[in-house]
């Protein structure tokens, strides 16, 4: 999942978890499409409340790779209001973010002054380990 779509379900969880039933149709059809496991699946209905259950679906969305947020997405179409609030955060969060910032976590870390520089002296970037 992009960096963008994990900082749009993070900045509306509690939003989410007010409004969304997991139950149903939206573990179904994540599951159909391979975004959850069976395992998952028991794991979220072993939940004891609606609230636990989205919020423990919101923990794994994120590690479930590339297609997730957009299944998530299309797995809303019980709560059309949520997915279109959603859509509509990822356009904003889209041109919020400055350019590069999805390579960055990738390719390294851009040290700056709270890093323990001086101010006036240039960032650098340095390797990190994976």
């Amino acid at each position: 999942m992009e960096a963008r779509d994990k900082q749009v379900l993070r900045s509306l969880r509690l939003e989410l978890g007010a409004e969304v039933l997991v139950e149903g149709l939206v573990l179904q059809y994540l599951y159909q499409e391979g975004i959850l496991t069976e395992n998952h699946i028991q794991e979220i209905n072993a939940q004891t409340t609606g609230l636990r259950k989205t919020m423990l679906l919101l923990d794994i969305l994120p590690s479930r790779g590339p297609k997730a947020f957009d299944t998530f997405l299309d797995s809303l179409q019980e709560f059309p209001w949520v997915r279109e609030k959603l859509k509509k955060a990822r356009e904003e969060a889209m041109t919020d973010l400055p350019a590069g910032l999805e390579e960055k976590g990738r390719t390294g870390r851009r040290m700056g002054w709270g890093a323990g520089e001086e101010k006036g002296q240039k960032c650098q970037t340095v390797g990190m380990r994976t």
